[in-house]
């Protein structure tokens, strides 16, 4: 039995395209030939607007079919589990200790950080919404099952509003989900997740941080170890992960980082 973490580019977007270009192509030819009470000029314009927008349907159709295999686990670069064991590599637990994973999606962080502690263990959680409907509780459990880790549990949980009292885990984690919460003002949902981190817990929390929402994290950093945050610091993942910034801009996340610091 192998795990199924699934690919961070949906088939469903390939399929979609693909099909957007063949209308839209067909369109096109539609419009040229057309015997509607149209001009020459009209129907050749309409037919090369058309062709344009097979054009464009086309060429993101091969990006996402290019941005799956180097995704996907089992293939090309394998860049899901190079970030995945990137971001699990900073998460420490002592002896019986306990960790969160906010926004698990398949469980891959959070059984990649089980894996690494069999001395504590690991709680994934994640909403599971409609718009995620191939992530689920179940396929979690799947994986870890898969995987032989018993020491990671799954349940709901909303990253606006964790359902746990303060200083809880003794490490916190979690992997490009806050950029995916509309309406939430980033740096507080970053507090949230550290309000449930034990004084003297660890931290590492990737993100596409985009300044247009996240503001300067160099600044936010400065903050927390006015707080009394230890070690805090930005690592650049779209460098590490992806080689450089240029490609990192080619698979989107280019703007990719990691805050990760003790409490």
């Amino acid at each position: 039995m192998k795990p199924d973490y699934r690919n961070w580019m949906p088939r469903g977007m390939i399929v979609g395209l693909g099909t957007a270009t063949g209308v839209l192509a067909a369109g096109s030819a539609a419009a040229v030939r057309s015997r509607l009470p149209m001009g020459r000029t009209a129907k050749h314009l309409a037919g090369a607007v058309l062709g344009l927008g097979a054009v464009g349907c086309l060429a993101g159709a091969a990006w996402s079919l290019y941005a799956r295999a180097m995704f996907s686990y089992e293939g090309g670069r394998q860049l899901s589990r190079q970030i995945i064991e990137g971001v699990a590599s900073y998460i420490e637990l002592p002896e019986g200790g306990v960790g969160l994973d906010v926004g698990c999606g398949s469980g891959a962080l959070t059984i990649a950080c089980a894996k690494r502690n069999p001395q504590g263990r690991m709680v994934g959680i994640d909403r599971w919404g409609v718009e995620y409907a191939s992530y689920s509780r179940k396929l979690c459990e799947r994986n870890a099952q898969a995987e032989g880790v018993d020491n990671a549990a799954f349940q709901k949980g909303d990253a606006r509003h964790l359902d746990f009292p303060d200083e809880t885990f003794d490490a916190v984690t979690s992997n490009y989900v806050y950029h995916n919460v509309m309406g939430a003002d980033k740096r507080v949902l970053l507090l949230e997740t550290l309000r449930v981190l034990k004084k003297g817990g660890v931290f590492a929390l990737n993100d596409d941080m985009k300044p247009r929402m996240y503001g300067d994290m160099e600044e936010f950093a400065r903050e927390l170890r006015d707080m009394g945050y230890e070690d805090v610091r930005l690592i650049d993942t779209a460098a590490e992960a992806f080689g450089s910034r240029r490609w990192a801009a080619m698979m989107m996340p280019d703007n990719s980082r990691m805050l990760v610091g003790r409490k």
